[in-house]
């Protein structure tokens, strides 16, 4: 079991890394003035996503999808506001960043990626709980977030609910089939579940 739990850190750690270059990654290239057109580009590319296997290709259209999430609907003041959170947070100034994302969630919290980004920062803090809480938020505006189920699968791992982050990467494939981390995380915790279990 020791060994088990020490390749799940292991891959934790690689994915927290690839969680940390979308960080840096995920800012506004474009801006999509209309909600309407914004639902529409969104749903044609979870469609692409979904029925791509070529992990290059399905990994562009993520960083579109991620640009999108990005890009306020109507208000460029958060969008820049998110973005200046995210260079925070690369900066690794967590306070400064959890500060940032909470202003950018009391001016509009039904954004869901206001939410995401401060899960994302109470993750790093080890404030897995109120990490998870806001994961809940994020899902309640967009199901289809599969980073924020991605992310909701480290918070169960680190709460050690296994089963509950099992479930969680399994939403990921369903959205994301080519999305590695699922692939890696569901298998070692199976492994994990069954050596407990004896």
């Amino acid at each position: 079991m020791i060994i088990l739990e020490k390749n799940l850190r292991k891959w934790i750690n690689k994915i927290k890394k690839i969680f940390f270059l979308f960080l840096v990654m995920s800012f506004s290239f474009f801006s999509i003035v209309n909600s309407q057109e914004r639902e529409a580009k969104l749903d044609g590319l979870f469609n692409q996503l979904k029925n791509n296997n070529d992990v290059a290709a399905a990994f562009e259209i993520e960083m579109k999808i991620r640009n999108i999430w990005s890009t306020h609907p109507s208000q460029e003041n958060l969008t820049q506001l998110l973005a200046k959170g995210s260079i925070l947070t690369s900066e690794q100034k967590l306070k400064k960043a959890y500060e940032t994302f909470s202003i950018v969630i009391g001016l509009d919290p039904s954004w869901a990626e206001g939410w995401n980004k401060r899960a994302t920062v109470l993750y790093m803090l080890g404030r897995y709980q109120e990490s998870q809480e806001d994961i809940d938020e994020v899902l309640k505006l967009d199901k289809r977030h599969f980073g924020a189920l991605s992310g909701q699968g480290l918070v169960q791992i680190e709460l050690k609910n296994y089963e509950r982050a099992i479930n969680s990467y399994n939403e990921v494939q369903k959205l994301y089939p080519s999305m590695m981390s699922p692939k890696i995380m569901i298998p070692q915790l199976k492994e994990l579940i069954k050596s407990e279990s004896i």
